[in-house]
């Protein structure tokens, strides 16, 4: 058996980025209670769904880019309100939406650029708390730099058509 565990994955994915934070990580992401579990699964699910397909649209779609940037901003409200005065989604520890959100922080500018939005002023709490993700080791060194990810989809747009 191996002691190594190698990940494959592409630089911007927020799916490679998760995993590198778990094994990082190296503790349980999900509570033990049933119903704390339940409900993080459905925040990350909410994530996986909702975040990351109107973060498709922003950087992708020139016609729905607006719109999209719209439902965006308001789904991170409903984040932040889930969040309340919690240090993470997980309370005073990483937890499950933490792992699943943190890497889309990454992709902000592109979204606040294609998308003409401000998530500093629109969602100030959200940006707080990702930011003390990324005083997190595990995340600060999983995570992309932001003009990096800027800079990628730029080109992939200019590739589309979309400019």
């Amino acid at each position: 058996m191996a002691d190594e565990v190698a990940l494959l994955d592409f630089w911007p994915s927020p799916f490679g980025m998760r995993l590198r934070i778990a094994l990082a990580e190296k503790a349980p992401l999900l509570p033990s209670d049933p119903y704390h579990r339940a409900q993080a699964r459905f925040w990350a699910d909410f994530v996986d769904k909702k975040v990351y397909e109107l973060g498709r649209k922003i950087r992708t779609e020139k016609g729905e880019a607006k719109e999209a940037a719209k439902e965006f901003i308001e789904s991170l409200k409903l984040l932040e309100e889930q969040l309340g005065d919690k240090a993470y989604f997980g309370g005073d520890k990483l937890g499950f939406v933490d792992v699943a959100l943190i890497p889309f922080y990454s992709w902000f500018k592109a979204y606040e650029t294609f998308g003409n939005l401000n998530i500093d002023t629109q969602c100030p709490k959200f940006i707080a708390w990702a930011k003390r993700c990324l005083l997190k080791e595990s995340i600060s060194k999983s995570i992309p730099d932001r003009d990096k990810v800027y800079e990628f989809y730029v080109e992939i747009r200019r590739k589309l058509g979309i400019e």
